[in-house]
Protein backbone atom coordinates (compact mmCIF):
# COMPACT_ATOMS: atom_id res chain seq x y z
CA UNK A 1 0.00 0.00 0.00
CA UNK A 2 1.51 3.33 -0.98
CA UNK A 3 2.23 5.73 1.77
CA UNK A 4 0.60 9.03 1.28
CA UNK A 5 1.88 12.16 2.73
CA UNK A 6 -0.24 15.06 3.58
CA UNK A 7 0.94 18.60 3.90
CA UNK A 8 1.63 19.68 7.42
CA UNK A 9 -1.15 21.59 9.21
CA UNK A 10 -1.87 23.03 12.64
CA UNK A 11 -2.85 19.65 14.13
CA UNK A 12 0.58 18.29 13.56
CA UNK A 13 2.05 20.79 15.97
CA UNK A 14 0.69 19.62 19.34
CA UNK A 15 2.67 20.50 22.42
CA UNK A 16 4.14 17.52 24.26
CA UNK A 17 2.61 18.32 27.65
CA UNK A 18 -1.01 17.79 26.47
CA UNK A 19 -2.38 14.52 27.80
CA UNK A 20 -5.09 13.24 25.64
CA UNK A 21 -5.97 14.12 22.12
CA UNK A 22 -9.18 13.16 20.30
CA UNK A 23 -12.63 11.96 21.40
CA UNK A 24 -12.76 9.95 24.62
CA UNK A 25 -15.55 8.39 26.59
CA UNK A 26 -15.82 8.95 30.29
CA UNK A 27 -15.04 5.99 32.45
CA UNK A 28 -17.92 4.18 34.11
CA UNK A 29 -18.02 5.01 37.74
CA UNK A 30 -17.75 1.93 39.89
CA UNK A 31 -21.10 0.93 41.34
CA UNK A 32 -21.11 -0.10 44.90
CA UNK A 33 -22.09 -3.66 45.73
CA UNK A 34 -24.94 -2.45 48.00
CA UNK A 35 -26.61 -0.53 45.16
CA UNK A 36 -26.41 -3.55 42.87
CA UNK A 37 -27.88 -5.78 45.59
CA UNK A 38 -30.71 -3.27 46.22
CA UNK A 39 -31.69 -3.13 42.54
CA UNK A 40 -31.59 -6.93 42.32
CA UNK A 41 -33.79 -7.20 45.42
CA UNK A 42 -36.35 -4.72 44.03
CA UNK A 43 -36.44 -6.53 40.68
CA UNK A 44 -36.94 -9.89 42.44
CA UNK A 45 -39.82 -8.57 44.55
CA UNK A 46 -41.50 -7.02 41.49
CA UNK A 47 -41.19 -10.29 39.53
CA UNK A 48 -42.62 -12.32 42.43
CA UNK A 49 -45.60 -9.94 42.77
CA UNK A 50 -46.26 -10.11 39.02
CA UNK A 51 -46.15 -13.92 39.22
CA UNK A 52 -48.59 -14.05 42.15
CA UNK A 53 -50.96 -11.60 40.47
CA UNK A 54 -50.79 -13.49 37.17
CA UNK A 55 -51.52 -16.80 38.90
CA UNK A 56 -54.52 -15.37 40.73
CA UNK A 57 -55.78 -13.79 37.53
CA UNK A 58 -55.38 -17.02 35.55
CA UNK A 59 -57.13 -19.10 38.23
CA UNK A 60 -60.10 -16.71 38.29
CA UNK A 61 -59.69 -15.58 41.90
CA UNK A 62 -59.17 -12.01 40.71
CA UNK A 63 -61.37 -10.53 38.01
CA UNK A 64 -60.16 -7.28 36.49
CA UNK A 65 -63.32 -6.39 34.61
CA UNK A 66 -66.31 -8.06 36.27
CA UNK A 67 -69.51 -8.29 34.29
CA UNK A 68 -72.03 -5.84 35.60
CA UNK A 69 -74.76 -7.51 37.59
CA UNK A 70 -78.19 -6.67 36.32
CA UNK A 71 -80.16 -4.45 38.62
CA UNK A 72 -83.39 -6.18 39.51
CA UNK A 73 -86.38 -4.20 38.45
CA UNK A 74 -88.96 -3.93 41.17
CA UNK A 75 -92.15 -5.74 40.42
CA UNK A 76 -95.22 -3.65 40.74
CA UNK A 77 -97.89 -5.31 42.84
CA UNK A 78 -101.25 -4.75 41.20
CA UNK A 79 -104.01 -3.86 43.64
CA UNK A 80 -107.07 -6.07 43.47
CA UNK A 81 -110.26 -4.47 42.14
CA UNK A 82 -113.66 -6.12 42.42
CA UNK A 83 -115.05 -5.69 38.91
CA UNK A 84 -118.45 -7.37 38.55
CA UNK A 85 -118.54 -6.77 34.78
CA UNK A 86 -116.42 -9.90 34.21
CA UNK A 87 -117.95 -13.29 33.42
CA UNK A 88 -116.77 -15.88 35.95
CA UNK A 89 -116.36 -19.57 35.20
CA UNK A 90 -115.92 -21.85 38.24
CA UNK A 91 -114.43 -25.31 37.71
CA UNK A 92 -114.33 -27.90 40.48
CA UNK A 93 -111.07 -29.82 40.12
CA UNK A 94 -111.49 -31.88 43.29
CA UNK A 95 -113.22 -35.20 44.04
CA UNK A 96 -115.64 -33.40 46.41
CA UNK A 97 -118.94 -32.60 44.62
CA UNK A 98 -120.81 -29.32 44.99
CA UNK A 99 -117.82 -27.00 45.57
CA UNK A 100 -118.43 -25.08 42.33
CA UNK A 101 -122.02 -24.32 43.36
CA UNK A 102 -120.89 -23.17 46.83
CA UNK A 103 -118.24 -20.94 45.23
CA UNK A 104 -120.89 -19.50 42.87
CA UNK A 105 -122.96 -18.44 45.90
CA UNK A 106 -119.90 -16.64 47.34
CA UNK A 107 -119.21 -14.80 44.06
CA UNK A 108 -122.86 -13.81 43.56
CA UNK A 109 -123.00 -12.54 47.15
CA UNK A 110 -120.02 -10.27 46.31
CA UNK A 111 -122.07 -8.49 43.61
CA UNK A 112 -121.87 -10.53 40.40
CA UNK A 113 -125.09 -11.19 38.52
CA UNK A 114 -126.18 -14.82 38.80
CA UNK A 115 -126.21 -15.31 35.00
CA UNK A 116 -122.54 -14.11 34.76
CA UNK A 117 -121.25 -16.92 37.02
CA UNK A 118 -121.13 -20.44 35.53
CA UNK A 119 -120.20 -23.37 37.80
CA UNK A 120 -118.97 -26.66 36.35
CA UNK A 121 -116.71 -29.64 36.76
CA UNK A 122 -113.09 -29.73 35.59
CA UNK A 123 -111.53 -32.56 33.64
CA UNK A 124 -109.45 -33.66 36.63
CA UNK A 125 -109.97 -34.02 40.36
CA UNK A 126 -106.45 -33.55 41.69
CA UNK A 127 -105.73 -29.85 41.13
CA UNK A 128 -103.57 -28.80 44.12
CA UNK A 129 -104.28 -25.09 44.73
CA UNK A 130 -107.30 -22.91 44.02
CA UNK A 131 -106.29 -20.46 41.28
CA UNK A 132 -107.97 -17.59 39.46
CA UNK A 133 -106.91 -17.48 35.79
CA UNK A 134 -107.02 -14.37 33.62
CA UNK A 135 -106.27 -14.09 29.88
CA UNK A 136 -104.44 -10.75 29.50
CA UNK A 137 -102.34 -8.51 31.75
CA UNK A 138 -105.13 -5.91 31.70
CA UNK A 139 -107.31 -8.33 33.68
CA UNK A 140 -104.83 -8.89 36.54
CA UNK A 141 -106.42 -6.36 38.92
CA UNK A 142 -109.86 -7.95 38.45
CA UNK A 143 -108.39 -11.44 38.97
CA UNK A 144 -106.70 -10.33 42.18
CA UNK A 145 -109.97 -8.74 43.36
CA UNK A 146 -111.89 -11.97 42.66
CA UNK A 147 -109.21 -13.99 44.49
CA UNK A 148 -109.74 -11.74 47.51
CA UNK A 149 -113.53 -12.16 47.27
CA UNK A 150 -113.33 -15.97 47.45
CA UNK A 151 -111.10 -15.88 50.50
CA UNK A 152 -107.68 -15.85 48.91
CA UNK A 153 -106.37 -17.80 45.95
CA UNK A 154 -103.43 -17.74 43.61
CA UNK A 155 -103.73 -15.87 40.33
CA UNK A 156 -102.13 -16.82 37.04
CA UNK A 157 -102.00 -15.41 33.52
CA UNK A 158 -103.14 -18.10 31.08
CA UNK A 159 -105.36 -18.36 28.01
CA UNK A 160 -106.07 -22.04 28.67
CA UNK A 161 -109.43 -21.44 30.35
CA UNK A 162 -110.82 -18.81 27.95
CA UNK A 163 -114.27 -19.74 26.68
CA UNK A 164 -114.83 -18.83 23.04
CA UNK A 165 -112.38 -17.43 20.52
CA UNK A 166 -111.77 -13.98 22.01
CA UNK A 167 -108.88 -13.87 24.51
CA UNK A 168 -109.73 -10.20 25.12
CA UNK A 169 -113.17 -11.13 26.49
CA UNK A 170 -113.74 -10.04 30.08
CA UNK A 171 -113.67 -13.46 31.68
CA UNK A 172 -112.06 -14.90 34.79
CA UNK A 173 -111.85 -18.61 35.62
CA UNK A 174 -111.67 -20.06 39.13
CA UNK A 175 -110.26 -23.59 39.31
CA UNK A 176 -111.04 -25.00 42.75
CA UNK A 177 -108.16 -27.04 44.10
CA UNK A 178 -107.69 -29.65 46.80
CA UNK A 179 -106.85 -26.88 49.29
CA UNK A 180 -110.63 -26.09 49.44
CA UNK A 181 -111.85 -29.62 50.24
CA UNK A 182 -113.22 -30.56 53.64
CA UNK A 183 -110.58 -33.25 54.14
CA UNK A 184 -107.16 -32.58 52.75
CA UNK A 185 -105.83 -35.35 50.51
CA UNK A 186 -103.38 -37.84 51.95
CA UNK A 187 -100.07 -37.84 50.17
CA UNK A 188 -99.44 -40.94 48.12
CA UNK A 189 -96.43 -43.02 49.18
CA UNK A 190 -93.44 -42.55 46.93
CA UNK A 191 -91.46 -45.54 45.90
Amino acid sequence: MPKTTYPRDRFDDIPADVGRVGAHRAENPRMRAGVIFLWALIATIVLILIGIFGTLLASGRIVLFPEPTPTPTPTVEVEGVVDTSYDVVILNATPEPGLATQMKATVVAAGWAEDMVQPGEAGSDDFPTTTVYYATADHEAAARGLADVIGGAEIELSEVYVLGDDPEAKQLTIVIGLDRTATPPTPSPTS
